[in-house]
């Protein structure tokens, strides 16, 4: 989508390719950009994962409808040639012919229901930014309590609104806008107008230009203070974005800018058009984002939240060491080598970077979505706690740890209390953030959640259904209720308190609450893994193995009757005395469904 307010960009140019690396030359064939956006052989739309592995056609793949910061007069994009892609786009719309015989396409429903009094209220100046698909203008408010103020006016003609995707993709980044508000590094929404030629879209007036403006000022390259205090701006906004249930997709340094000129202007959030809500426990499947920002999990159609954290990485790996993570001549390339190939931390400037920046980058950059750090995470990191008074936001991820806890066996349960015996004061020290936010008299219950989720949040929570989320908690147990009966009651009386069989609350100490929210997979990222997982063997071997038999095992972790399951939960127990064994523990830290069956076997 457009930028709010951008400065002139410089010539066409590989800004992050370090001189001295051959294997990123400058032709024209590739160059870039101000926007990052490859011209040549590759462009902004992207190839599905399998066109681009196979190196097939190019085909746009919800494309965003605004104006990113291309140079005017750029070429759009063909159309898709995928006939499934172009029959969910054709829906809605009906053929007609024209007198000159030739087909063409209606029934596209452009109206949005705004406020058509655009002109009334603003004077239109210069035109500050130019897209694919709308541009931006600055302009001044003639009434009002903003009257003689600047605002920046992204201007997205209808026409350019030629699938339904299209339109979908600008109601939703005004329904966004609107309700996402709030903080001090997201892009202020005045207010947004139509009429039957243009969606307008009203915000505070950036006159900073971009974070990438920035970058190629500085020849790509920052120093571990400058990085530091640009990363904690991006990760603060993204976990706000991600607490109120907005994943933004496209995150990239063309999409922040500066407030202002001065120096340590914060730095603004914006285009929010190929954004969606996302509940904690939903995945999306929609290829999004720009090429050398976007996520593995994205090109495999299945992620959430922590896709942008990565694309987080990305631009924090350009501002530490001036290179990309990933480069390559053409989209299906980048596509290879962000599936496959691990950053480099060795060559260019990674060599005088302290450990700490190393360690933080790649914590951002993990493959894994769920050894990936989250955004509230990031910001407990020693790279930025050491340096940096930050705040330390609620981590939507807690909410998703502890539904899997509370559905959890008794038997995992035990070995995460275990687990979580064993960590470290910097372990712990994100562990209890999240605990002092969400806790109410030293216990964590639902309403103490609500409770604080309640005071952060803003109309996008509630799209998102956020808060609806925590009926799991009640839902859940009803159906143990159902299939177990009393046994199950007698088991959750230690967790949770009953008036009957009706649930009433859920209690979390300290100790319990860092078993729950505890992340495994992250943990085995640590060359100390191996240590934490034996020294909880030991704790649980004293406090919580027993003797099990294998249908017990098998049904706690809610295995079918097949016995090839079996066989392999049979692997889990010591012959000699029943006990679980240590591959046994580690298997069940993890947790075991129908779903991943299949890994079983």
């Amino acid at each position: 989508m457009g930028t709010c307010a951008s400065s002139p960009k410089p010539p066409k140019r590989n800004p992050y390719a370090p001189r001295d690396l051959p294997e990123q030359p400058k032709t024209p064939e590739h160059e870039y950009t101000a926007d990052s956006s490859i011209t040549g052989k590759a462009s902004p739309f992207y190839l599905s994962p399998i066109q681009s592995l196979l190196g097939l056609q190019k085909s746009p793949a919800r494309p965003s409808t605004g104006g990113h910061s291309t140079p005017k007069n750029g070429a759009f994009p063909p159309p898709s040639p995928a006939k499934h892609i172009m029959a969910v786009l054709m829906g809605g719309r009906r053929r007609r012919r024209t007198d000159d015989g030739q087909e063409v396409l209606t029934g596209l429903d452009k109206r949005f229901g705004l406020s058509k009094r655009f002109k009334d209220q603003y004077e239109v100046g210069e035109e500050v930014g130019r897209g694919h698909f709308g541009y931006t203008v600055s302009a001044t408010c003639k009434s009002g309590e903003h009257a003689g103020e600047k605002v920046a006016v992204k201007v997205i003609p209808k026409d350019k609104m030629t699938t339904s995707i299209a339109i979908e993709d600008v109601r939703r980044e005004v329904r966004i806008l609107k309700e996402l508000s709030g903080h001090a590094n997201l892009v202020r929404f005045y207010d947004a107008f139509e009429d039957n030629d243009h969606v307008y879209i009203v915000m505070e007036l950036c006159e900073g230009g971009e974070l990438l403006d920035l970058v190629l000022s500085r020849g790509g390259k920052f120093t571990e203070d400058e990085a530091r205090n640009v990363t904690i701006q991006l990760l603060n906004v993204v976990a706000f974005c991600h607490l109120q249930g907005v994943v933004h997709r496209d995150l990239k340094p063309e999409n922040f800018l500066l407030r202002s000129k001065e120096d340590n202007s914060p730095l603004k959030a914006i285009d929010f058009g190929l954004s969606e809500f996302v509940k904690p426990d939903e995945k999306l499947n929609d290829i999004v984002g720009s090429a050398y920002y976007v996520a593995p999990e994205v090109l495999l159609r299945s992620y959430d939240t922590e896709a942008d954290v990565w694309s987080v990485g990305v631009i924090s790996y350009i501002l530490l060491c001036g290179s990309r993570p990933f480069w390559a001549r053409t989209e299906s390339a980048i596509f290879r080598a962000v599936l496959k190939t691990v950053p480099s931390f060795t060559e260019s400037a990674w060599p005088s970077l302290s450990p700490l920046a190393k360690d933080f980058v790649k914590g951002l950059l993990n493959k894994d979505p769920r050894k990936r750090l989250t955004a509230a995470q990031a910001l407990t990191h020693p790279w930025i706690r050491d340096h940096s008074a930050v705040e330390v936001p609620i981590d939507v991820r807690v909410l998703r740890s502890l539904k899997s806890y509370t559905v959890s066996p008794p038997l995992r349960k035990a070995a995460l209390r275990a687990l979580s015996k064993t960590l470290t004061t910097d372990d712990h020290f994100y562990l209890k953030k999240q605990f002092i936010h969400l806790a109410n008299a030293e216990r964590v219950t639902v309403g103490s959640i609500k409770t604080a989720l309640m005071k952060h949040a803003t109309n996008a929570m509630k799209e998102a259904r956020i808060i609806d989320y925590l009926n799991w908690v009640i839902g859940c147990v009803k159906i143990c209720l159902l299939i177990n009966g009393l046994l199950v009651h007698a088991l959750a009386k230690s967790l949770f308190m009953f008036d009957g069989y009706q649930l009433t609350t859920l209690e979390l100490d300290l100790d319990d609450f860092c078993a729950a929210a505890v992340n495994v997979y992250q943990l085995e990222v640590l060359d100390r893994w191996e240590g934490h997982a034996r020294s909880a063997y030991e704790i649980f071997e004293n406090d919580g193995n027993r003797a099990i038999v294998i249908e017990e095992l098998a049904s706690e972790l809610g295995l079918g009757p097949s016995v090839p399951l079996h066989v392999v939960v049979s692997e889990w127990i010591r012959h000699s005395d029943g006990k679980l064994s240590y591959l046994g523990f580690v298997k069940l830290l993890h947790g075991v469904s129908t779903r991943n069956n299949r890994k079983l076997r």
